[in-house]
């Protein structure tokens, strides 16, 4: 076994010879450590030991109950695996920009002559409130395919940022209030962003605040906002996330109009599914063009995909003369690192 093969299992990565796996989101124990990618639940467990930028680090000690041991990198600056206890002789590791949220990261791996680049998400489009993405060269590819299909391509950014105003404007313009569902921690900021030069008062629900405060101690700039709970919401914009209360909300502020923040908005069932009035594609994935030309930028002689459509993009991939495989289509897959295999 060469110190990167790796199994997929129990929806994770797992490098068995370097002590390493990759976006456990389930507890770990302390013989080995979690490459966090970024501080999204999903992507998270209450870990002993976690390789992490400062960003995911705060952001993570802010929805992630414990203490644990934490190795903080600079993103572009290659380590020595050796330097945290990892069993991988003469190996490197170095964190990329993800341009998913803000701190998400990609781990390259370099051992044994070969590397392996994992991208945790991604979103390839330069956004507002995230450091843009920043592909490398490797001979393996891990990478995830939320919207690997075809119909997912999404409208530029600031054709939807544009939108999103104009949605603000013309519920204000009603005397009504207008409702923005957004993930906290990500979606919010970038919506926070899209609405930096706009001058419309701003209110947010307190998990909205939590994660743009730490954002804001890391030197993002944000428009003036204020708390939902201590602010009269007729007359502003409300930013909440997707599972918040709707009805209690609409009471709160009185007629209102909702618009959901997803790039599942491109599927006509969406609004429906948030009962919304409206719905914007505004997403920190890559959408499918921005999938294959990931994939052409890393140059990889093998990919393997994973999460949303995993199976169909890998097909894809194959039909492009690109050895690709899907993972996460059996309990537990042992992958070779032979390339002949």
């Amino acid at each position: 076994m060469g110190a990167l093969d790796f199994h997929y299992t129990h929806g994770a990565i797992h490098l068995p010879e370097a002590g390493l796996w990759l976006d456990a989101h389930r507890p770990i124990g302390p013989k080995e450590a979690v490459f966090v990618s970024h501080a999204h639940s999903d992507h998270t467990a209450a870990h002993a030991r976690v390789l992490l930028t400062e960003p995911t680090r705060r952001l993570m000690r802010a929805r992630v109950a414990g203490k644990r041991l934490e190795h903080i990198f600079d993103y572009g600056t290659p380590r020595d695996a050796q330097e945290f206890d990892l069993p991988l002789s003469d190996a490197r590791i170095t964190l990329l920009p993800a341009g998913h949220i803000l701190g998400s990261a990609m781990i390259l791996l370099e051992a044994e002559g070969t590397s392996l680049l994992y991208t945790g998400d991604f979103k390839l489009r330069p956004g507002l409130s995230a450091e843009p993405c920043q592909p490398h060269p490797a001979d393996i590819l891990i990478m995830e395919t939320t919207f690997g299909l075809p119909k997912y391509r999404f409208p530029p950014d600031a054709e939807i940022r544009d939108g999103i105003l104009r949605f603000c404007r013309e519920t204000l313009s009603r005397n009504e209030t207008p409702i923005l569902l957004a993930y906290s921690l990500g979606k919010s900021q970038e919506a926070l962003c899209g609405l930096l030069d706009a001058g419309l008062p701003i209110a947010v629900t307190a998990p909205v605040a939590r994660m743009t405060a730490i954002y804001q101690d890391l030197g993002w700039r944000f428009p003036a906002y204020e708390p939902l709970e201590s602010a009269a919401a007729p007359g502003r914009v409300i930013i909440a996330p997707p599972g918040s209360d709707l009805a209690k909300l609409r009471a709160q502020v009185g007629p209102s109009r909702v618009a959901v923040l997803s790039g599942w908005a491109l599927d006509s069932s969406c609004r429906y599914q948030y009962r919304a009035d409206a719905a914007f594609p505004l997403s920190d994935h890559a959408d499918f063009p921005d999938l294959v030309e990931f994939v052409r930028r890393v140059a990889p002689r093998r990919v393997y995909t994973l999460h949303g459509f995993a199976a169909e993009f890998a097909t894809h991939l194959r039909r492009l003369g690109i050895d690709a495989r899907a993972l996460g289509h059996q309990e537990q897959l042992e992958i070779p690192w032979d390339l002949h295999n």
